[in-house]
C-alpha cells in the first residue's frame, strides 16, 4: 500500500465512521469501483480504527475520566456502604453501555461470516444506503425530545448498533435515529452513541488481532500506516464535533440527501 492510499483510506474512515454515511458501505463501493486494488490488509484495518477510537477518547477525555474516577468511588468500600453502585449516574450510565453491546456481540459472533459475503454486493450495500438514508430523514419530525438515557432505551440502541454490521447501514446514524424516536434529548443521545461504540471498536480491534495471530502479521510499511492512523484520528476527531454541532441544530437529516443520493447511484451503476 503506497503512502497515498494510506492516506486516503485513513480519510474515508476517520471521516464516515462518525457521520451517518457507513464507513462500511463506503468502502464496499469503493472496492466495487476500483477494485481490488484499494482493499487494505487487516493491519492497516487495525491501526486506522484504533485512530477512530483515540478520537473518541481525546473527544470525551474529560467525560470518561470523570465515569472511571465515579466507578471507581461507587465500587469502593465507603461506595458499597453508601449503595453509590447503584444511585451514581456514571456508574448506572457505565451499567447500560454494558447492556447495549449485547446485540452487537449476539450479532457480531454469529452472522459475521454470512454477512461478509454482502460486502461483495454493490446493489445490497446501495439499497442499505437507501434504509440509512430513510431513518436519518425521519428524525427531521421529531422535535425536541428531552428524556435521559435509560436501560430500555439504551438496549433500543444497541439492537440499532447491531444492526450496522450490515454494509451499508450507519452505525451512528441508526443509533442516534433510535434514540432520538425513543425521547433521549439530542446532547444526550450523541454522547451515548459515541461512548457505547467504544467497547464496541475494542472488541473489533481485538478479534482482528487475534485473526493476525491465526494468519501472520502482513508486511506494511511504517510510513503508510502512521498515515493512514493519523489522517483517521484527525479526521474523525473533526467529523465527531462536526456531526454533534449539526445534530444539536437540528440538521441532522441533512445526511440523508447524501445517502439517498449515493444509494441511487449505486443501484443504477452495478444493477
Amino acid at each position: 500500500m503506497d503512502l497515498l492510499q494510506a492516506i486516503l483510506l485513513g480519510l474515508l474512515q476517520g471521516i464516515t465512521e462518525f457521520l451517518p454515511v457507513s464507513s462500511s458501505g463506503h468502502l464496499a463501493l469503493a472496492r466495487a469501483f476500483l477494485g481490488s486494488e484499494i482493499m487494505p490488509g487487516i493491519t492497516f484495518e487495525i491501526v486506522v480504527h484504533f485512530g477512530s477510537f483515540c478520537s473518541i477518547v481525546v473527544y470525551y477525555r474529560r467525560t470518561l475520566i470523570t465515569m472511571i474516577a465515579d466507578i471507581l468511588k461507587s465500587f469502593s468500600p465507603s461506595g458499597i456502604q453508601d449503595k453509590r453502585f447503584i444511585t451514581d449516574y456514571n456508574t448506572r450510565l457505565a451499567y447500560i453501555i454494558l447492556l447495549s453491546m449485547i446485540p452487537a456481540m449476539i450479532v457480531g459472533f454469529t452472522l459475521k461470516d454470512p454477512i461478509e459475503g454482502l460486502f461483495l454486493n454493490p446493489v445490497f450495500v446501495s439499497s442499505m444506503l437507501l434504509v440509512t438514508g430513510s431513518l436519518l430523514f425521519i428524525t427531521k419530525f421529531i422535535g425536541r425530545p428531552e428524556k435521559d438515557v435509560s436501560a430500555l432505551r439504551g438496549l433500543l440502541m444497541g439492537f440499532a448498533q447491531s444492526l450496522a454490521i450490515l454494509p451499508g447501514i450507519s452505525r451512528s446514524g441508526s443509533t442516534i435515529s433510535v434514540g432520538l424516536l425513543s425521547g433521549i434529548s439530542r446532547a444526550n443521545v450523541a454522547n451515548f452513541s459515541f461512548l457505547m461504540v467504544l467497547p464496541v471498536l475494542a472488541g473489533a480491534m481485538l478479534l482482528e488481532i487475534l485473526e493476525i495471530m491465526e494468519t501472520g502479521i502482513e508486511t506494511a510499511a511504517v510510513l503508510s500506516l502512521t498515515a493512514g492512523f493519523l489522517t483517521s484520528f484527525i479526521s474523525g476527531y473533526f467529523a465527531l464535533k462536526y456531526l454533534i454541532i449539526l445534530l444539536k441544530k437540528e440538521k441532522f437529516h441533512y445526511f440523508a440527501y447524501y445517502c439517498w443520493g449515493l444509494g441511487i447511484f449505486g443501484i443504477i451503476f452495478f444493477f
